[in-house]
């Protein structure tokens, strides 16, 4: 109790010395606690700026479809191409929205793909929170569950194409589901939390001291539920006869990194590709030439069968 006591109210020069440092560790750990909080819940919160559009007017003809997700129904817009043919269901990435790949869904319909395209869940129209992955996964995996029902499109064979966020959903229900015959993912990581430290670090939160490990401790609290969760690499050998692209951006170098880690790791078939610029920040003829090399790789990987019809 002397201790306690001296340090409290200290008399010695040591005991001053040590509870200034004690006064001084408890004010960064404070510190850091409370922006930790601020980054981390703008993280998985990012924000919104929701666009609609009047479907009756938009090229190709799409038509809502709702498939069910956790606590309720979740809409996203069903492209047709030829009756019978695969589905291709194309992943927004993170902070971006259904509306902002509209372009690649119109140039994988016009191959006469069906396309199927939504907002997960803290982006577009939808509230709540993003999980990086955790629960897009299983939105993904309950959207192709529910078009395998549709009478108009082939049930064995699925593509997916993500951008980072949905990259990483489509690599989780991939590795699970046979029916995901060929991928193509821009820009991915292996876990969630490698995102969380991305975004700490971008915010430029992330040299001070003690902010990104708490905000990955706070991520991994919040999502306790996903604690058991490997990452994607661990499962790779599941996709040896899955199609995969993977594409990396220069101007991203960090998920390129990631990317470039996770495709040496995956079994034949694969292919990668290196871009200057992520798809979202590509001007008009890039763009195109981008939308043409998924295209590609999609008729290749995922050939129409006999039963397509007009």
């Amino acid at each position: 109790m002397a201790v306690f006591a001296e340090l409290r109210y200290p008399t010695s020069a040591l005991a001053k010395v040590i509870s200034a440092v004690l006064a001084l560790v408890l004010f960064v750990f404070f510190g850091a606690s409370v922006i930790s909080g601020l980054v981390l819940r703008q993280i998985v919160k990012p924000s919104r700026n929701p666009a609609t559009v009047d479907l009756n007017v938009t090229m190709g003809h799409p038509s809502t479809f709702t498939f069910p997700v956790e606590g309720g129904q979740r809409e996203g817009w069903f492209f047709p191409g030829l009756q019978g043919a695969p589905t291709i269901v194309v992943c927004h990435g993170y902070t971006s929205q259904k509306l902002e790949v509209l372009t690649l869904v119109t140039a994988l319909q016009d191959q006469q793909y069906n396309v199927f395209v939504f907002d997960f869940a803290g982006h577009g129209a939808n509230s709540g929170a993003t999980t990086l992955g955790y629960r897009e996964a299983e939105e993904l995996r309950s959207a192709v569950n529910a078009l395998g029902g549709r009478p108009d499109v082939d049930p064995r064979r699925f593509g997916i194409w993500g951008k980072d966020l949905g990259g990483y959903a489509a690599l989780e229900v991939a590795e699970v589901d046979p029916r995901v015959v060929a991928i193509a993912v821009d820009s991915i990581y292996d876990d969630p939390t490698d995102m969380v430290r991305l975004e700490v670090k971008q915010s430029g939160m992330g040299a001070l001291p003690l902010v990104t490990r708490l905000c990955v401790l706070g991520f991994r609290l919040v999502n306790y539920p996903y604690r058991q969760e490997p990452p994607v690499s661990a499962r790779l050998g599941r996709l040896q006869n899955t199609s995969k692209l993977f594409i990396q951006s220069q101007d991203q170098p960090l998920l390129a990194y990631f990317t470039s880690q996770i495709f040496e790791k995956a079994p034949d078939p694969k292919r990668q590709v290196l871009d200057r610029v992520s798809y979202s920040e590509m001007n008009d003829d890039d763009r195109k030439v981008y939308e043409n090399m998924i295209s590609s790789f999609f008729l290749v990987s995922m050939p129409m069968s006999a039963r397509a019809s007009r």
